[in-house]
């Protein structure tokens, strides 16, 4: 038997579907704004499916991303919204953790705007900061190269929080960043700045195991949150795109979806869930064949 933790899954597009308003380039944020109890009864769901970890609302609260719309004032109060839906799922499940989500700061899939680590350690420590005493752990997602993470790392890694650092990689070639370069250049870092958990998310399910083995040289607990997504369509990769530029996928459903993530838990993997596209249903599959295989979800 071995102790796993089950993250929830997808938060952002899920919330958008739920919504069924327009796509914007704020994402999740506009629905926070709009309907924010749609929030919490999404982490309800999740939480009732078998998550262990409830992941905040806050993947795209930047300053620099609010910005675009003349709303930066709102920060504080979008980042005071989604913790209380968060805290108030947590509630009725003793023993749930938050992790606290820091998206990129300028986009996704978007190394190439390279934010400089001094620019972005003061931005991602004004979110963190604020949400540190409410959170269990800070979860960076989606970090797509080494300058990235390093500039996030300068800003969070002494806040009195675990820090768990997720990276996208590229969906051909899991040993790749998708800034291109080698996903092994990362681990330096993590023992840098005392990482306490290293993970893959938002790349095909397909691309999680070839990472998975770059990671465990590492030493520290790994694992794994995969997306559901076609591929990276080239129209998400311009300014301030909307997810309506991505397409979903028709061949993973719950038990397909379950079946990769068991293959990296066999593969040594403690932290399993999933990212966009992947929603409750799946977790629930994911959580039942977990606990049919003796594991214990913590």
């Amino acid at each position: 038997m071995t102790e796993i933790t089950l993250l929830d899954g997808s938060i952002g597009q899920e919330l958008v579907r739920r919504r069924g308003a327009k796509a914007t380039p704020l994402w999740s944020t506009a629905v926070m704004m709009e309907a924010p109890d749609l929030v919490g009864t999404l982490h309800r769901d999740y939480f009732a499916a078998g998550a262990t970890v409830a992941t905040t609302n806050t993947y795209a609260v930047h300053r620099s991303r609010l910005a675009r719309i003349d709303e930066e004032e709102q920060l504080l109060p979008l980042l005071d919204a989604a913790l209380t839906q968060a805290k108030a799922a947590q509630s009725a499940y003793p023993g749930a953790r938050l992790a606290g989500a820091l998206g990129p700061l300028y986009a996704s899939y978007r190394p190439d705007l390279k934010p400089d680590p001094e620019v972005a350690a003061t931005a991602f420590r004004e979110i963190a900061r604020y949400m540190a005493p409410h959170v269990d752990l800070l979860l960076p997602e989606t970090v797509s190269s080494v300058q990235e993470a390093e500039g996030i790392l300068r800003g969070i890694s002494d806040l009195g929080k675990p820090v768990w650092m997720a990276f996208s990689v590229m969906d051909e070639d899991g040993a790749r960043l998708r800034s291109g370069e080698p996903l092994s250049d990362v681990l330096p870092l993590l023992q840098t700045y005392e990482v306490a958990a290293v993970l893959i998310n938002c790349s095909r399910p397909e691309a999680i195991l070839p990472a998975l083995a770059i990671l465990k040289t590492s030493d520290l607990p790994f694992g794994a949150f995969a997306n559901g997504f076609d591929g990276i369509a080239e129209g998400f990769l311009q300014d301030a795109p909307t997810v309506d530029a991505l397409s979903r996928r028709v061949d993973l459903g719950p038990q397909d979806y379950a079946d990769h993530a068991m293959e990296w838990v066999a593969a040594g993997a403690t932290i399993v869930g999933g990212c966009c596209e992947v929603g409750p249903d799946h977790i629930a599959e994911l959580a039942r064949r977990l606990r049919a295989a003796g594991h214990r979800l913590v």
